[in-house]
């Protein structure tokens, strides 16, 4: 039988996603006892590699089945259970993007002003070396240094994080 995380947060992630994949709402506690229930059975002479994914999976599908049989007897059903995830950035993911985007411009503004400017050149204006060296005076095996050390510095500020 496989064993399920008894913590919190394992949980609460579980009841988090499928929320998120099925329109959220008090229905998601309920999909998800009776995923555990099928989980339960399942697991009795099955491994479950992925308690998590398995719980999720079959609570979409509960909740896709319900919403079918709902339609089946009732027509018209006010609120569909989409089967994707939610493609709006979770409020969580947005804080962690934005402190990543922080720390990108934190490292990028350590870069020597000549190495950021040739750095911010090429990844940000997509110019070619070529068009950096001529619009530098510079040749482009300078280029290549710069973008060679812009890259070691960033690679060995990236690996505080």
């Amino acid at each position: 039988m496989t064993e399920i995380p008894r913590s919190r947060e394992f949980w609460a992630g579980v009841l988090k996603r499928i929320a998120r994949r099925t329109g959220g709402g008090a229905d998601a506690e309920d999909l998800l006892h009776s995923a555990y229930v099928r989980f339960q059975q399942y697991s009795a002479s099955n491994t479950v590699a992925n308690p998590a994914a398995f719980l999720v999976r079959t609570a979409v599908n509960i909740g896709i089945d319900d919403y079918r049989h709902d339609r089946r007897l009732y027509g018209e059903v006010r609120t569909p259970v989409p089967d994707r995830e939610d493609a709006a950035a979770r409020p969580d993911e947005v804080v962690a993007a934005k402190e990543l985007l922080s720390r990108v411009v934190s490292g990028i503004n350590r870069l020597p002003d000549r190495t950021r400017e040739i750095f911010l050149m090429h990844r940000i204006d997509k110019l070619e070396y070529t068009e950096i060296a001529r619009r530098l005076g510079i040749s482009e095996s300078a280029i290549e240094k710069q973008m060679a050390k812009a890259m070691l510095m960033l690679a060995d500020y990236a690996k505080a994080w």
